[in-house]
């Protein structure tokens, strides 16, 4: 099911002869549960179209649908919820409220719909992001991959219909990066979660489901040709999960093995 589609998306700034074309003429279609990389060289125009895809910046022409919604037809009060409901931000500095505490920070978009915050949808996220005993500590208590961490969790707290990372790994080294393009795959497959992310890393790109390359402002190369190293990542993952469970299985027999016999020559 598509779940984002633009027609004939441009955007300009400048004018007449100082005239700079960010992104020409794009027309991309994205379903519902993608993983999606954007790659280009600074300048090629893929920050542009990640913020106009997300509501942020107005194209000069052209069309977003996000669920069927013409986004650019909304006025600026109208975007600006929708955004906030809709479109989940990662950014590659966090941007987290400084004086918030972990909870309050990632809760804020429920909060400013005027909504209480899911608890069970909370709990859930703060314990698959490692940041369950984290709760009450601010952003300047965290490192940058808990940072990152909750800036996720934030993005994810109103069930968004797309999250747009740009660069979401560009401040961390390199074990933290690993550990947050693991999340977003894990929430990407968990949730079905559609995830459009620019990076200039082409190695956390082969990660996703999908990449775009852009050159001068538009798509030159389409791939879709890492679906399947991706669904031997999850089948990979899962039997981790059995394994480590069968190990516990085993461990907890020896223990109550181990119990017995000891008893038995008390005895």
């Amino acid at each position: 099911m598509e779940i984002l589609r633009t027609e004939h998306l441009t955007k300009i700034y400048g004018e007449k002869e100082n005239q700079v074309v960010a992104i020409s003429d794009i027309n991309l279609s994205i379903k519902k549960g993608e993983f999606v990389a954007i790659v280009g060289s600074s300048g090629s125009g893929k920050s542009t179209l990640l913020h106009i895809l997300g509501g942020v910046d107005r194209p000069t022409s052209g069309s977003v649908f996000i669920e069927d919604e013409d986004i650019y037809r909304l006025n600026d009060d109208k975007l600006a919820i929708f955004r906030r409901r809709q479109v989940g931000l990662i950014y590659q500095f966090f941007n987290l409220i400084p004086v918030l505490n972990v909870k309050e920070n990632i809760t804020l978009p429920t909060q400013l719909d005027g909504k209480t915050p899911d608890a069970e949808l909370l709990r859930e996220l703060t314990e698959t992001l490692g940041l369950g005993k984290r709760l009450r500590h601010l952003p300047n208590e965290l490192s940058g991959g808990q940072q990152q961490r909750v800036a996720i969790g934030r993005a994810l707290m109103n069930r968004p219909a797309i999250i747009l990372a740009d660069e979401p790994t560009g401040n961390l080294d390199s074990k933290a990066s690993k550990e947050i393009i693991e999340l977003l795959k894990l929430f990407n497959r968990k949730y079905m979660q559609t995830i459009i992310m620019i990076t200039h890393d082409l190695e956390i790109a082969k990660q996703a489901d999908r990449v775009l390359t852009i050159e001068d402002g538009k798509i030159v190369s389409d791939r879709r040709d890492n679906a399947e190293k991706n669904d031997i990542w999850i089948k990979k993952s899962q039997h981790d999960i059995l394994n480590k469970e069968n190990q516990d299985d085993i461990f907890d027999k020896r223990n109550q093995h181990d119990i017995l016999d000891r008893k038995g020559r008390e005895s």
